[in-house]
């Protein structure tokens, strides 16, 4: 029987954007045993939400990022930041990933890590509907099927916040594996792909003893 994992991420945060590439080589080297689950987290919502100007930690931040997981913050991005108006609004963010992960249901990691390449690297909105357009074609998906679940999937957004919150998760990315006991966190940002497969290992062989 597959193991259960559920991956939370926020589209808007850096450390997930890092720790993506991660995620995905596990899943991948793991595909045969695993079952994961894709939630988006609630990192800028309600009072949160905010221009980007007004977060001066965020050059800091993706230095560290980027020196630590290789992660690439390209030139479209680096001019949304230079400008300091665009609005980190983590609603809309996961909107769209609810419409992406709707049409592909197996394919909701990498529709995740396309729209933090989209945004982090091109500097594109994932409040604009040309930007899920864009990335219909990228994962070579039912456009028009996913702009309509863009307009109407506000509700599977803040189902998924209410899910990560349920869980108690509260900083991402987070990676849990679900045992008989609850929910265990699997690795952290910086876990490589053969670190997380030997943290599941290890797991599995704790629980088989």
């Amino acid at each position: 029987m597959a193991v259960k994992l559920t991956y939370v991420f926020d589209a808007y945060c850096g450390w997930c954007h890092g720790f993506g590439p991660a995620v995905a080589g596990f899943a991948a080297a793991n595909a045969g045993r695993i079952e994961l689950d894709v939630v988006s987290g609630g990192l800028f919502t309600g009072a949160r939400v905010a221009p980007i100007g007004t977060m001066p930690y965020v050059d800091g931040a993706n230095a560290r990022i980027a020196e630590l997981t290789g992660a690439e913050f390209g030139p479209g991005y680096r001019a949304l930041v230079s400008d300091g108006r665009f609005r980190m609004d983590s609603t809309a963010a996961a909107t769209g990933f609810a419409a992406l992960r709707a049409v592909a249901p197996d394919r909701a990691l990498e529709a995740a890590e396309a729209m933090q390449r989209a945004f982090y690297v091109d500097g594109l909105s994932l409040a604009e509907a040309d930007t899920y357009r864009h990335l219909a074609g990228l994962l070579g998906l039912d456009a028009d099927a996913v702009l309509t679940g863009f307009t109407s999937s506000g509700a599977l957004a803040a189902q998924d916040f209410t899910r990560a919150a349920r869980l108690g998760v509260t900083s991402y990315p987070t990676l849990l594996l679900h045992t008989a006991t609850g929910v265990v966190r699997l690795g952290g940002p910086t876990s490589t792909a053969a670190h997380l497969t030997d943290a599941l290992d290890r797991h599995l062989t704790s629980v088989s003893h």
